[in-house]
Order: structure tokens, then C-alpha cells, then sequence
């Protein structure tokens, strides 16, 4: 009986602190999260990386008008504040919190340092996949005739 009484305190104690440590899921915790893994990957270098990538695909000419409009223009704060809303309306505390550490270590670091190598290398196809299915379903729409 006493081993009984042991046991069911000591897993009463573990699962209590293991509910106290975790993190509860409110906005405000998602918030924190979702702005910890921003810092963790900043949205302008990875929109930076991704155009000095992406415009290797492009003519000589045209790289640098293309680098400049791809981070130059963007409004990085709209973007970053879109980007921390969205996170905080889809994902969990956990979630986020998951992300950031992941993202803040130093494989993660690592692989968001390939990422922007990785969307340039599917750009084009994603391109040609998105105007070939375009085109698919313009033929598959009712010629329509202006009366």
C-alpha cells in the first residue's frame, strides 16, 4: 500500500510540473514564440538570400533590377506583421516554440541558409507548373463570345 501511495505522489508531482513548465497557448504565447523564430530566421534575409538566388536564373541585365525589386520594395514591416499574425492564428504555443528552437539551433540555421539556393532551384518549375495548369483551365472554361 505504501509503494502504492509512493508511486501515485510522485507521478502526481511529475505531471504537475510538467503542467506548470509548459507554456500555456494564448495569443500573447504564440506571439512571443512566433517573434522569437522571426528572429531566429529574418524574414529580409530570407528574402534576400531567395532573390540573389532566384536571379541567377535570369539574364545577365536584369539580376540587380531584380534583386532590388524582390527586397529593396517590399515592406518588411506589413510583411513581418503578416507573417506573426498568420502564425499566431495557425500554429500552437508548442508549435512555434518547436519552430524557433529548431530554427535557432545550429542545424536549423544551417538549412535556412540553403533555402534560398532550394526555392531558386524550384522556382522555375513551379512557374511552368502554375502557367501549364493556367492554361489548362482556360481551355476547359466555355468559349465565352462578347454580345
Amino acid at each position: 500500500m505504501q509503494k502504492q501511495t509512493f508511486t501515485l505522489t510522485v507521478l502526481i508531482l511529475f505531471i504537475s510540473c510538467a503542467l506548470i513548465l509548459s507554456a500555456p497557448d494564448t495569443p500573447e504565447t504564440r506571439r512571443h514564440e512566433a517573434e522569437r523564430y522571426l528572429q531566429a530566421t529574418p524574414p529580409k534575409a530570407l528574402f534576400e538570400d531567395m532573390a540573389d538566388k532566384m536571379a541567377a536564373n535570369l539574364p545577365p541585365d536584369q539580376r540587380e533590377q531584380f534583386k532590388k525589386l524582390m527586397t529593396s520594395q517590399l515592406d518588411m514591416v506589413a510583411l513581418t506583421k503578416a507573417m506573426i499574425d498568420s502564425m499566431v492564428k495557425h500554429f500552437t504555443t508548442e508549435e512555434l516554440k518547436a519552430l524557433a528552437d529548431f530554427y535557432g539551433s545550429p542545424v536549423g540555421k544551417s538549412a535556412m541558409q540553403k533555402f534560398g539556393a532550394y526555392m531558386a532551384d524550384i522556382m522555375p518549375t513551379i512557374e511552368a507548373e502554375i502557367m501549364k495548369a493556367q492554361a489548362k483551365a482556360n481551355q476547359s472554361l466555355p468559349n465565352q463570345s462578347p454580345k
